[in-house]
């Protein structure tokens, strides 16, 4: 046996429930291939959990979920919850309960998912994004509410320790790529934090003379994405930038369903906790026809975090293999549910040399 990990399942709300338990199979498939043994404990929070309990997790969840190697988080969100409940009572906790400040989110091109950019060469973009502070900051209010003078506060946090960790993560992975880094940013209009963001980036930069980097303003990045991603290899952003340029990298290689996540402590402290980038998706809950590729390339993303790199290599390979023969669900032209991609994949993964 080469290793027993302890995973902590979340498959949370809308076709989370779906996609979670396909990936867990495939998961367990390339476990028993590779010699390692997954263990899953299942969690029932989400919006559910809410509505009988008025909270998305109990009080004392953190202290579950730390007992665990890992968290496989499926999707939050329903209609009617609001967002501030479901994602501040359950993902952004956990996210900075157990300090996972980079959010990576790999992007790339996947045989017979479409572009619908007119240059059709592949696209291979990290995208490093500042995952605890930044824009997304507990730090604010409103007050009088419902009065002509209502008045709402929302203050961004940055600070040096976290800028700095973030971008140490992208110029170090970078030197393991392209060698090369945009470093996203706002100085021209916001006037305290992003110049802020760019002295700390330029300052861990010169700590990495083998990376060749730029600064540029998030306006013209985005346009970038669009008219010029090939050149693009590393990209590390703030909380908001790096959200916002994840989403439409996705968008760009085909399909926003299939892009993974991870959010990580690097140091291994805590434990980092791995998503897909869709959502809940409640219009298409229960009908079989998820696309569960953006979990299981979330799961082969944990896979090699805990150290088990050739099995997540697998999982990759068997649904990308897939994908090439042209089987594929209906949010990326095919006709395949849930269930036939992936038995499709673990047959593959299992058929593999």
């Amino acid at each position: 046996m080469n290793g027993h990990y302890r995973i902590a399942a979340l498959a949370g709300d809308g076709i989370g429930q779906e996609v979670l338990p396909a990936a867990t199979r495939v998961l367990d498939t390339a476990a028993d291939r590779f010699g390692f043994r997954l263990s899953w404990t299942d969690f029932d929070w989400g919006s559910d959990f809410f509505r009988a309990h008025g909270r998305m997790m109990p009080e004392d969840g953190i202290d579950q979920l730390a007992e665990h190697d890992a968290i496989f988080l499926g999707a939050v969100g329903t209609p009617g919850i609001p967002d501030a409940e479901t994602l501040w009572g359950l993902l952004i906790l956990i996210r900075r309960s157990f300090l996972q400040y980079i959010n990576l989110r790999p992007v790339r091109s996947l045989p017979q998912v479409h572009s619908p950019l007119e240059d059709k060469r592949p696209l291979d973009i990290v995208i490093v994004r500042e995952n605890v502070e930044g824009e997304y900051s507990e730090v604010g209010g409103r007050l009088y509410r419902g009065r002509p003078e209502e008045v709402a506060i929302q203050e961004a946090v940055f600070t040096r320790a976290g800028v700095s960790r973030a971008a140490q993560y992208a110029f170090r992975l970078a030197t393991e790529r392209q060698g090369t880094l945009v470093s996203a940013t706002k100085s021209n209009g916001i006037v305290y934090s992003m110049p802020f963001w760019d002295e700390v980036v330029s300052e861990v930069a010169a700590q990495h003379p083998g990376v060749a980097w730029r600064s540029v303003l998030i306006d013209a990045l985005a346009a970038e994405f669009v008219l010029r991603p090939q050149g693009l290899d590393v990209v590390v952003a703030s909380n908001l930038f790096g959200d916002i340029l994840s989403d439409l990298a996705g968008a760009i290689t085909g399909s926003i369903g299939v892009a993974p996540s991870a959010n990580l402590n690097p140091e291994g402290e805590y434990p980092s906790m791995f998503e897909p980038v869709h959502g809940s998706a409640p219009d298409i809950a229960g009908k079989g026809i998820a696309n569960p590729v953006g979990q299981i390339w979330s799961g082969a993303m944990m896979l090699r975090h805990l150290g088990q790199p050739e099995a997540a290599d697998a999982v990759e390979a068997a649904f990308e293999a897939v994908l090439s023969e042209g089987l594929a669900t209906k949010d990326l032209g095919g006709r395949a549910t849930t269930e036939e991609f992936t038995t499709a994949v673990i047959t593959t993964l299992e058929g593999q040399a």
